[in-house]
């Protein structure tokens, strides 16, 4: 099992807010703030497919998919940015899906997160370990 650091992400919202607060303007917000927006989700929400995701990842596979460790290029921009080979990205099967389906973990390689995607990269959300 994988447990990531606690990482604090005030999202768009909050950087406005802190702007606001310190005698900023809209204009004080960085635009990369509001496309490193992502929620959270408690371990214990994951669909049951994403447990199975997660133990390959640390065991290191095998993977059901040849794109299953693949870069993941945050061309969406919805998570932090971060230099390019950071992400990687891997399948969380869908039952009944006659593809790959939608749902994907992302793991960050050097503070070792990992966010969960169930619609193709729209919106991530932090797994939350301790819960």
């Amino acid at each position: 099992m994988r447990f990531p650091p606690q990482l604090t992400r005030i999202g768009a919202a909050g950087a406005l807010l802190s702007a606001l607060l310190v005698g900023g303007g809209v204009a004080a917000v960085p635009a990369s703030a509001a496309t490193a927006s992502v929620g959270s989700i408690c371990y214990g929400a994951l669909p049951s497919q994403a447990y199975d995701t997660l133990d390959l990842i640390d065991q290191g596979g095998p993977f059901p998919y040849s794109q299953d460790g693949v870069v993941f290029q945050n061309r969406e921009g919805v998570l932090p940015r971060q230099s390019s080979g950071y992400y990687h990205e891997y399948t969380v099967i869908t039952p009944g899906s006659r593809d790959r389906g939608a749902r994907r973990i992302v793991t960050g390689e050097r503070t070792d997160e990992d966010y969960y995607t169930s619609n193709h990269y729209a919106t991530f959300n932090l797994i939350d370990f301790g819960c």
